[in-house]
């Protein structure tokens, strides 16, 4: 019987029909700030800006193999996996059904319609996913395709685990340390499988996002459960279920193996990495990034891999990067205050503002007395320890003020 290995090698060697390997890359900045030697796997340079084409391609071509005369294939994805389906579907020149929520982004949409041209059909349909997901698992049984699940099928598995044996082979030898990004779990089951068969002795270490931590839960519960709130930000990983088979093999790992990253430090990551080394991430595509802070110490003088899943990036986000970015470094804060309707106390608010200290927002909420009205004020500076003296300054004035930064209900209501 032919072992994981054996096909993931021959999946690796099909996919040189459609693209080259992805670079592995030494990555001076990080190599000198944690003195290790750190690699990215470029999985952002695929020809769709993400992994996902290879277990797409993969999973299409072999069911081909078993019926050339069968040309109807059916998915349902917001984003990564449609494009590498539709560019699957272009390369064998057969016919593909992408389900998408209404709410997608104009410009995934339109890569996915770029990667699949005439071979393509986009229906949007439902506001959420699973209403997406239900739709096109409906269609493809009246139409008689054939379904393509992003994670949870042994086929598309099989492809991702090709990421794991390019680096094998790109690098002089195995690493220590490889850290994966998670979401639904084809990735990381892919390159796990791969990793223990080629006995490479490589430390692997599981990151998903804090909001979508399916993978933690489901080893902690010893099956795979349904999160009852998942946090939409890092699309491409925020997963509300793992995968059923991605979690045969991924449910042996020790949960101190699995860590989450912070939707809103990613984005501070996203931004290091966009400002400094000119790389474009996606939130998912920077988590592998975003965790060695917390493997500092265990990595040093170690060779290690961060995947980089995914760059599908649409900048249109980046002001919501930013903001989120600045609120998790303290860099930006809200405050409604309650100011005195009186001459002279806009002007003994603004004295106490220091040198690097910037107002960003000011907003009249509503007149919540005679005397008082409530302002929504953001204010933005260099340094966290300013907001210390602000505070100071306000108690010992005559301000009453709510620090609403981290109030997830006012602030999605008033920011």
């Amino acid at each position: 019987m032919t072992g994981f290995s054996e096909v993931a090698q021959q999946a690796t060697r099909e996919l040189r029909a459609l693209f080259d390997a992805t670079p592995l890359q030494r990555n001076e900045h990080l190599s000198a700030r944690y003195g290790a030697d750190i690699w990215l796997k470029r999985e952002d340079l695929s020809p769709v800006r993400s992994y996902k084409l290879r277990g797409a391609f993969t999973a299409m071509r072999k069911f081909l193999n078993k019926d050339p005369e069968h040309g109807h294939f059916v998915c349902a994805s917001a984003g990564n996996h449609a494009q590498g389906v539709a560019y699957a579907c272009r390369h064998f020149g057969v016919r593909g059904t992408i389900f998408m929520p209404i709410t997608t982004p104009q410009q995934k949409i339109d890569k996915t319609r770029v990667f699949g041209m005439d071979s393509v059909e986009i229906r949007l349909v439902g506001d959420y996913f699973d209403q997406t997901l239900a739709a096109a698992q409906k269609f493809c049984v009246a139409a008689h395709g054939h379904f393509l699940s992003p994670f949870d099928d042994a086929d598309v598995i099989e492809g991702q685990a090709s990421v794991a044996v390019e680096i094998l082979d790109q690098l002089s030898g195995a690493p220590d340390t490889v850290i994966l990004p998670v979401g639904g779990g084809g990735l990381a089951s892919g390159m796990t499988g791969y990793f223990d068969e080629a006995g490479a002795g490589t430390r692997l270490v599981y990151v998903e996002p804090a909001g979508g931590a399916s993978l933690a839960a489901a080893i902690a519960a010893g099956r795979p459960v349904t999160l009852p709130r998942v946090n939409s930000f890092v699309d491409g990983a925020a997963v509300a279920r793992i995968g059923t088979l991605p979690f045969e093999r991924l449910g042996q790992i020790d949960l101190a193996q699995v860590l989450s990253a912070p939707e809103d430090r990613i984005c501070i990551t996203m931004l290091e990495m966009l400002n400094v080394e000119g790389v474009v991430l996606e939130p998912a595509g920077a988590m592998s990034v975003d965790v060695l802070p917390e493997l500092s110490e265990d990595i040093k003088g170690k060779t290690v891999v961060c995947v980089t899943s995914g760059g599908n990036f649409d900048f249109e986000r980046l002001p919501e990067v930013k903001e989120r970015a600045q609120r998790f470094a303290g860099l930006k804060k809200y405050f409604i205050l309650r100011m005195p309707q009186r001459p002279g106390a806009l002007r003994e608010f603004l004295e106490m503002l220091g040198p690097e200290d910037d107002i960003a927002r000011f907003e009249y909420l509503k007149k919540s007395a005679r005397n008082f009205g409530s302002v929504l004020i953001g204010i933005e500076t260099k340094h966290a320890r300013n907001f210390a003296d602000l505070k100071r300054q306000l108690d010992a004035g005559s301000f009453i003020y709510r620090d609403i930064t981290d109030d997830e209900a006012l602030a999605e209501f008033l920011i």
